[in-house]
């Protein structure tokens, strides 16, 4: 069973990213609770599906977005209806072929299971510059670049 609701959380994580990508704000603004928050790679914080939405609508419509690459870390279950994950995740520049180590990030998400469904109540991309450890910095993009393979 665990092995099973690991999967859920997982795959309710690669429909973020999958929205991400494809740049659907709609997509990505569903997946959440009713109140759920996004913090993201800038600080920005939205609350609520409609605000995720409205944050995310003009960035996708005015910015070539890169996409995502991404890895989950972890999955823990804080009971039988909540859920943190873990992932590290870097973007491919529009019209590159790399990872641009400058935009390494941690995500964490929160679910939580609301009628059945497992829904996002927190996601946080966390920058992950490892001040002064380059070493780390290259660590994570390596990681990250061996997926791209």
């Amino acid at each position: 069973m665990i092995m099973t609701m690991s999967n859920e959380i997982q795959a309710l994580y690669q429909q973020l990213i999958d929205a991400w990508n494809n740049r659907d704000a709609h997509g990505m603004a569903e997946l959440f609770t009713e109140d759920g928050e996004s913090i993201g790679f800038d600080g920005s914080q939205s609350i609520g599906r409609e605000e995720i939405f409205s944050h995310l609508q003009p960035i996708f419509e005015d910015h070539p977005t890169a996409p995502f690459v991404s890895k989950i870390k972890d999955v823990r279950y804080l009971g039988a209806e909540i859920a943190i994950l873990r992932a590290i995740a870097s973007m491919v520049p529009p019209g590159q072929s790399d990872i641009n180590p400058k935009v390494n990030t941690h995500h964490t998400l929160v679910a939580v299971k609301n009628e059945g469904n497992w829904r996002i109540q927190l996601y946080q991309n966390t920058p992950a510059q490892f001040h002064g450890r380059p070493e780390l910095v290259e660590q994570m993009t390596e990681e990250l670049r061996d997926l791209l393979k």
